[in-house]
């Protein structure tokens, strides 16, 4: 069986986090691959982004290009509504069956576990993989694996807050993603 990595998110946009987290569970539990898989409406965010998805995949194509062990997973895209993870990795099951799958979420997601769209199932189907996340306890009472990343307060959010207020994002995420957002004007540029 193949071991591949899922990393799910908006990715708008992606960052150095994420790539750290990645990189960090693709060499502890030796996976062949990490899957990034940007989501459509995620069930707990309800504000739509004014970013489309094609800058959102443009930005994120370029995050993870220089690294072969990545790939983008449009399973997500390819619907329209909210992506509750239960019904996107039965479908992900179904077409690769060789594979063995490794949920990834950080610490604010490992709390909010109780909450996801038939929890007990979706253990069933695929192991999850904690990461630490600053400002989040990241404990459960369910059955997942925990791995420790080097830490990095970055997010989304605050690189977005940051371009709208005309500081630097420099350094925050890979170059040629911050080279996309100034070119395209995104967030406010």
């Amino acid at each position: 069986m193949k071991k591949i990595g899922i990393l799910g998110g908006t990715f708008n946009p992606p960052h150095t986090g994420h790539l750290l987290i990645a990189n960090e569970v693709l060499q502890t539990f030796g996976l062949e691959e990490v899957w990034f898989m940007p989501n459509q409406v995620p069930p707990h965010k309800d504000v739509p982004s004014p970013v489309s998805n094609a800058d959102r995949l443009a930005m994120l194509e370029l995050a993870i290009g220089d690294n072969p062990d990545f790939r983008i997973e449009m399973i997500e895209l390819e619907r329209n509504g909210k992506s509750y993870t239960y019904e996107t990795m039965k479908l992900l099951k179904n077409r690769h069956k060789d594979a063995d799958f490794y949920f990834i979420i950080g610490g604010d997601m490992v709390d909010y576990l109780p909450n996801w769209h038939k929890i007990d199932e979706l253990l069933e189907m695929v192991k999850f993989v904690g990461v630490n996340r600053p400002a989040y306890e990241g404990k459960t009472n369910y059955k997942i694996l925990f791995t420790e990343t080097p830490q990095m307060d970055i997010s989304s959010s605050m690189i977005r807050n940051r371009v709208k207020e005309g500081k630097s994002i420099r350094y925050l995420l890979p170059e040629p993603v911050r080279v996309y957002i100034e070119e395209h004007g995104l967030y406010g540029t």
